[in-house]
């Protein structure tokens, strides 16, 4: 069978001397695997198809439960992101959750296009040349705390920065976050893991909920997301790493 799919590379591995692995999330059919052969030959036509974060139309031919991609057609490949770490590490951390959180063939459209407008935005300020800055709005830090809360919520692990939800007052100053549940809560009300004004804030503020994002608050919220999402899914390293820029 011949099937056609818009899909981001998450990774790719290598397969006896020539040929690659590729796990793709396609926008119709989930998280798949697709063996690409010959790509490592020089002068391979499709090699582009086998790089990090290349978004592309493949053809691919399923038999026997193997799937083989046979053509693709780039749409775009952000080659601007190997231009700037920060940003390229902060792409790989997209790529990464999204493997982590989907399995082989789960069909998520919302996470799908949230990935495609994560790499697009990393890519303009890769572009752009990010330098650090003081606005918190500004930046991969900031982009990959939109796409992580969005994801985290995609996959049924939502964060919540609304009003302690024991007693029901406006949070401030110090204050808990519970693993368990995603919520931020007043130091008074219970038990959690000690977490920032400025963690809480950064987070309200990629919700579009007011708070003011500041760079430190955001990548202390990128940190507790980290812990977070180890919590419920899986580790990732490529945040670690990314937080280690």
């Amino acid at each position: 069978m011949e099937f056609k799919a818009d899909a981001l590379v998450l990774r790719a591995t290598d397969w006896g001397e020539y040929d690659k692995i590729v796990t793709l999330f396609t926008a119709e059919r989930g998280k798949l695997s697709a063996a690409l052969k010959g790509v490592k030959r020089a002068g391979a036509k499709l090699k582009f198809a086998a790089q990090p974060f290349c978004f592309a139309e493949y053809v691919l031919v399923e038999k026997a439960g193997r799937r083989t991609v046979i053509s693709a057609s780039m749409h775009d490949g952000f080659y601007a992101l190997r231009e700037d770490i920060c940003c390229f590490y902060a792409a790989a951390v997209i790529a990464e959750a999204c493997d982590k959180l989907l399995y082989e063939g789960m069909v998520s459209p919302e996470l799908f296009l949230s990935a495609v407008r994560g790499l697009e935005e990393l890519s303009a300020l890769a572009e752009g040349s990010e330098t650090p800055l003081e606005d918190g709005k500004s930046g991969s830090s900031y982009v990959l705390l939109k796409f992580l809360l969005k994801a985290l919520k995609e996959a049924g692990y939502p964060v919540t920065a609304g009003n302690c939800p024991h007693c029901g007052e406006p949070l401030s100053g110090r204050m808990r976050f519970d693993m368990a549940s995603g919520v931020f809560g007043c130091e008074a009300c219970g038990g959690g893991v000690p977490a920032s004004e400025s963690t809480y804030l950064a987070i309200r503020a990629a919700y579009g909920e007011g708070g003011e994002a500041t760079a430190d608050g955001v990548k202390r919220a990128l940190r507790l997301l980290s812990a977070y999402f180890s919590y419920q899914a899986s580790e990732l390293p490529a945040l670690e790493e990314y937080l280690r820029t």
